[in-house]
């Protein structure tokens, strides 16, 4: 029976710890690279800013139009959404995308991903106002 000499440990080491550095980098990267379809949600016009939207989905209504003056805690993204006329609080994050109170740690394309997932993540749970100061 053969025994692992140091050598092979230390390498099937180094090996792995190589593997688990290149996962880090693309994950990293994938963060920091513009989100998918984000140039398609220009608003008419050229502002820049996410397109309005107003639908039904999964049987709530949701809502996103531009907010210039709408900000909390000296904080303005420029744009509101709105689920059954309750506020979402969303946040766009550069060029990586946007994400909302409810799934604070994904990013989506544009602000009417962000209150799609917000919905499916609700389960039918009414949007709670977000309160900074609480």
């Amino acid at each position: 029976m053969s025994k692992l000499t140091r050598r092979q440990t230390l390498g099937a080491v180094t090996g792995a710890a190589a593997g688990i550095a290149l996962v880090g980098v693309a994950t990293a990267s994938a963060d920091t690279a513009p989100a998918k379809g984000s140039d398609k949600a220009a608003a008419p016009g050229g502002t820049g800013g996410p397109a309005p939207f107003d639908e039904v989905f999964q049987g709530r209504r949701i809502q996103g139009l531009p907010a210039e003056a709408h900000a909390h805690a000296g904080h303005s993204t420029g744009y509101r959404v709105l689920v059954d006329g309750r506020e979402l609080h969303v946040m766009q994050h550069g060029k990586s995308g946007w994400s909302s109170a409810i799934n604070h740690y994904e990013r989506f394309a544009d602000p009417r991903d962000a209150a799609r997932t917000a919905v499916t993540s609700l389960k039918g749970a009414s949007v709670v106002p977000f309160d900074p100061t609480a």
